[in-house]
């Protein structure tokens, strides 16, 4: 068809009657490629503008693309308004009185909320937060707490040991590896602090141990550390005692037995009274009483010498507990794998 101003109004004229008619969706799309389609009477006419003169090619190319615009359109908004015309307000019916979808909110996993609770218990008796990386040097996390090599005390970690070292400012080379307890940052805050202190040093630690109910090779320990000129063991009992009972919320009493750990002189072995019995002996506590929580001691001098302080200048006792021991002790949780599983229903109970 030769292209002509009247021909171009012709085809837009029935095009939009045709949109107008059409009373579903299939008959939509027939008018569609009837007058838009590739095979259209429509594409042919602008597919024919070729081969006219340039003159007559800027009076009816710009005519032809505004009809073709207005088709398109016209289809858009019939296609819409089948849409509203086809909706069936029955199969949309919504219960307004049922309950809405509530968003539901995180919280803290239970370790997370056992480190900060002996977190805000010792601020509140004046001690600060210490910390420090969980790669340390061989030299931090032994040789410096009085466990030099072939001693064997280093028998009771298997340690995961780094094929990377670190160069010392002395020009040494110290070997690598993921902490075994949090002790070293002890070390590290006596290199940089003067006494009188008092610390405790949270955080995750490493071992080589064989999985099962009461061990896991990733853990979680804190620490405490303080060091003055006259601190005793008196003072130790005594901040334990008021820890314990705060943290478990009912009074605890603390036993010490003799013990041995490189790092401190006397050492203990550190026992608080059943908190299910309160030292009246039941199954939780094997009929004894206590409760087996960690081990602890006054720092020994060579401790305070690795760390630059001269012998026998300061006293100190120092304690280290598992944060997962507690957490089982407090919330009757029997196996320790279940704080790693990622088991959404253990999470959610606390």
């Amino acid at each position: 068809m030769e292209p002509s101003l009247k021909v171009i109004e012709t085809v837009q004229k029935q095009a939009l009657k045709d949109i107008e008619a059409a009373h579903s969706e299939s008959l939509l799309r027939e008018v569609e490629l009837k007058f838009l389609g590739r095979k259209s009477e429509f594409n042919a006419i602008l597919k024919s503008l070729g081969s006219l003169s340039p003159d007559e090619r800027r009076i009816l190319g710009p005519r032809a693309q505004e009809a073709k615009t207005n088709i398109q359109q016209s289809i858009e908004k019939k296609k819409q308004s089948l849409a509203l015309q086809s909706f069936d307000a029955s199969a949309e019916w919504i219960d307004v009185t049922l309950p809405g979808e509530r968003n539901e909110r995180g919280h803290f996993h239970v370790l997370s909320r056992v480190r900060r609770d002996i977190e805000e218990i010792f601020s509140g008796m004046g001690f600060d937060v210490a910390d420090g990386p969980e790669i340390e040097t061989e030299w931090r996390n032994f040789d410096a707490l009085n466990i030099p090599k072939n001693h064997p005390a280093r028998d009771a970690w298997d340690t995961f040991w780094l094929k990377e070292s670190a160069l010392q400012e002395d020009g040494s080379s110290q070997r690598l590896l993921l902490r075994t307890h949090t002790s070293p940052v002890q070390i590290r805050y006596m290199q940089s602090h003067t006494p009188p202190f008092r610390i405790i040093a949270p955080g995750r630690c490493f071992r080589r141990e064989a999985t099962d109910a009461t061990h896991e090779h990733t853990f979680h320990q804190f620490e405490a550390l303080v060091v003055g000129d006259d601190v005793n063991t008196a003072h130790f009992k005594y901040i334990g005692e008021e820890f314990f009972s705060r943290f478990f919320g009912s009074k605890v009493i603390v036993r010490l037995r003799p013990s041995f750990f490189p790092f401190t002189e006397p050492s203990f072995e550190f026992d608080i009274s059943c908190t299910v019995c309160s030292g009246k002996k039941c199954p939780s506590c094997k009929y004894t009483g206590w409760l087996e929580v960690g081990g602890a001691g006054m720092v020994n001098q060579a401790v305070f010498e690795a760390a630059g302080y001269s012998r026998d200048r300061y006293q100190g006792f120092a304690w280290g507990f598992g944060l997962e021991r507690l957490a089982m002790m407090k919330y009757k949780i029997h196996d320790i794998r279940l704080f790693h599983s990622g088991d959404i229903r253990f999470i959610r109970q606390f």
